[in-house]
């Protein structure tokens, strides 16, 4: 009777641990298109329909751990965001990071506000989006933020003007991974959109990056293939260059 009860409780152990650790895959649609980069780290694709570039593709990342998840830059409208949301599934921490105001970052902002997403941005995020009448992310930080996701930290930080003058990264240790957003470039990229953009200041905060978080060794960027710390070298040289 004894060993029977122990195995009820065991399988229903085992059960309930399957349910709180959803086996994620890749996932692919019209809108949306979802990697792996490894167990409890992904990275999501979805697009905007541009006159220069066409249908041009916008990352983020998506970052599990325990019942936890956090997001960084929502897809680029509220459908896509929407089928990434559904993908995730219910979790108990549910945290939103946009890294700049440009609609390629907080573009589906409200369907993740809907859905029970905290919201953060650095401050400077903030204004911009409520002075260009863009989606405003919920809460705001000054320079840096770390988020317990899990039994991890995971770090937002302000490192200097480049992109944008609001621009930050995330960064996760335990992955020894970077989400650069339109910071940093994949290599062979161009030097892309520079309305907002303070090119002077642009490779001196990427060396920033560089020289502080030296344990990196994935790099994704604001558009384009994952890489390496190449790519913090390539951004620096491309805007070296003189203009």
């Amino acid at each position: 009777m004894i060993n029977k009860v122990l195995v009820l409780l065991v399988t229903m152990c085992l059960f309930a641990c399957n349910t709180n650790n959803k086996q994620y895959d890749t996932y692919a649609s019209e809108h949306l298109k979802i990697e792996k980069i490894s167990e409890n780290l992904f990275k999501h694709i979805s697009y905007l329909d541009t006159e220069s570039y066409g249908k041009f593709p916008c990352n983020g990342i998506i970052y599990f751990n325990q019942n936890d998840v956090i997001v960084f830059d929502t897809p680029t409208n509220d459908k896509a965001s929407a089928e990434l949301i559904n993908w995730i599934g219910e979790k108990n921490l549910k945290t939103v990071i946009s890294t700049h105001f440009h609609v390629d970052c907080l573009g589906g902002l409200n369907e993740f506000h809907s859905n029970g997403f905290i919201s953060y941005a650095n401050e400077l995020t903030i204004e911009l989006a409520k002075a260009n009448n863009k989606i405003v992310p919920q809460n705001g930080f000054d320079q840096e933020l770390k988020i317990k996701i899990g039994d991890e930290t995971v770090l937002t930080k302000y490192f200097g003007q480049g992109h944008t003058k609001d621009n930050v990264i995330g960064y996760i240790a335990s992955e020894k991974a970077l989400f650069g957003g339109c910071l940093i470039k994949e290599l062979k990229a161009g030097k892309g959109n520079l309305e907002d953009a303070n090119v002077t200041a642009w490779p001196i905060t990427v060396s920033k990056i560089k020289r502080e978080l030296k344990e990196l060794e994935l790099i994704v960027p604001g558009h384009g293939k994952t890489g390496g710390t190449e790519l913090l070298d390539y951004t620096i040289d491309l805007f070296s260059e003189k203009q």
